[in-house]
């Protein structure tokens, strides 16, 4: 084997997120232009009240049936800034190459980051748990039992969101497959297959399934906002630090995550069945 002196200096590698995160096809994302919409945002829900039957003839006649209405309420999405850092010798590696270095982390790693923050600081925090009192049930029970959930409680079509390492089981029994890129059940639901998701918590305190077992969750429609990443300082002089003649530099991108109807559902599943 020769040297290290000998060794030639190459290109890194190049990758590619994961294809089917909580940034790719289930998800509407904005590039946003208007810093304030990065601040946090709130709106009205929409279809997300039950609509009601009446009969027009009732039997035996009386008094017309009083007719139900629904005060909307307001949805809100806190701000999150997911962030890569990048630290070096200043010999040998310039400012230009040290923000390369951690915008590219940035781009590998923010999907994963923002998983992780959805899981733990919307999803088991909201969610409202349906596992039965039995305990886990199989994946393919797990999704029916959420998109029934998303039927009564939203009434379309939402997103399934399950940690990456459980994408092998979902192609047993057609319960999901592949729809113009994406995977989708037989109902049309959208799956979200997040490595972030592997933090594996659950409601109501954000606690982890025991082995074996997985939290998957299900949304109404989600739409993220998104900034271009910044780099963190922004000039040369200021990456330094003198003492110790080390550059230090960071690349972050501002997010909003906003849920149709603010709402979630939770079931625990087996993963690795006896």
């Amino acid at each position: 084997m020769p040297s290290a002196g000998l060794r030639r200096y190459v290109q890194a590698v190049p990758g590619e997120p994961l294809p089917h995160g909580l940034l790719t096809g289930c998800t509407t994302v904005i590039d946003v232009t208007d810093p304030h919409e990065l601040l946090g945002t709130e709106w009205r829900p929409l279809s997300c009240a039950d609509a009601h039957d009446v009969t027009w003839c009732p039997d035996p006649p009386g008094d017309p049936v009083e007719k139900e209405f629904f005060r909307p309420g307001v949805c809100t999405a806190e701000p999150i800034a997911i962030y890569a850092g990048a630290e070096c010798s200043t010999i040998g590696w310039s400012y230009a190459e040290a923000v390369q270095h951690a915008t590219e982390t940035l781009r590998m790693g923010e999907q994963r980051a923002l998983e992780e923050w959805f899981m733990r600081e919307f999803l088991c925090t909201t969610a409202e748990d349906l596992t039965p009192g039995a305990g886990a049930v199989s994946i393919a029970q797990g999704i029916g039992a959420l998109e029934n959930w998303l039927g009564t409680e939203y009434g379309g079509t939402g997103v399934i969101h399950v940690p990456a390492g459980t994408a092998a089981l979902l192609g047993c029994c057609n319960v999901v497959h592949m729809e113009n890129g994406a995977p989708r059940t037989l109902l049309g639901s959208c799956v979200v297959l997040g490595a972030g998701y592997a933090a594996n918590l659950g409601p109501p305190d954000c606690t982890t399934a025991p082995a074996g077992e997985a939290w998957l969750y299900a949304t109404s429609p989600i739409r993220v906002r998104r900034e271009a990443p910044v780099p963190v300082p922004d000039t040369d002089g200021q990456s330094v630090a003198i003492s110790t003649n080390d550059r230090r530099v960071l690349v972050e991108a501002g997010f909003v995550v906003e849920v149709a109807c603010c709402r979630a559902a939770a079931i625990r599943v087996l993963i690795c069945p006896e």
